[in-house]
């Protein structure tokens, strides 16, 4: 699969839809001084092109009341059991991110929970997933690094 070409507006513009994915066209028409046209022709390039997947908000959990984040290194008694265990980690809804990872564990995983009884809950429920022989959990005392464009710009950079 070929590298597509950005160049400096498409860089602009995903710069500007990464602060804000509702930022509407004509606002970023304004601001890099071309037409809303334009805008939208080179989002729809970067769609189709798989460089746009969809767009998302940003939802601040801690308001919601779910503050305690831990990720769990699962391990598997059989790696065939992969496909099976994740199934059932896509059950658990507090289970918000898992990658088959090399290393110490088959999985990794990111868990959200109100409080400590609440994790220790949804650990729970991960321990009793059949395929699993134990998990290892640390617990995030605080998010410290969470930035979307540093990656980008580099890429940028590089092209």
């Amino acid at each position: 699969m070929s590298k597509v070409k950005l160049d400096e507006i498409d860089h602009q513009i995903l710069d500007m839809l990464i602060d804000n994915t509702r930022t509407p066209f004509t606002d970023i028409a304004k601001k890099l001084l071309i037409s809303a046209g334009t805008v939208h022709v080179r989002v729809k390039k970067m769609e189709e092109a798989g460089i746009i997947k969809g767009s998302s908000l940003t939802i601040d959990y801690v308001k919601l009341g779910y503050s305690f984040i831990a990720y769990v290194g699962v391990f598997l008694e059989k790696t065939h059991q992969t496909k099976f265990v994740l199934e059932r980690l896509n059950e658990i809804p507090n289970v918000t991110v898992a990658h088959i990872t090399t290393g110490k564990f088959n999985i990794f995983c990111k868990i959200r929970a109100k409080d400590t009884t609440h994790a220790k809950n949804i650990i729970f429920k991960i321990d009793d997933i059949e395929g699993i022989s134990r998990t290892e959990t640390m617990i995030s005392l605080e998010e410290s690094i969470n930035d979307k464009k540093r990656l980008m710009h580099k890429i940028f950079n590089e092209l």
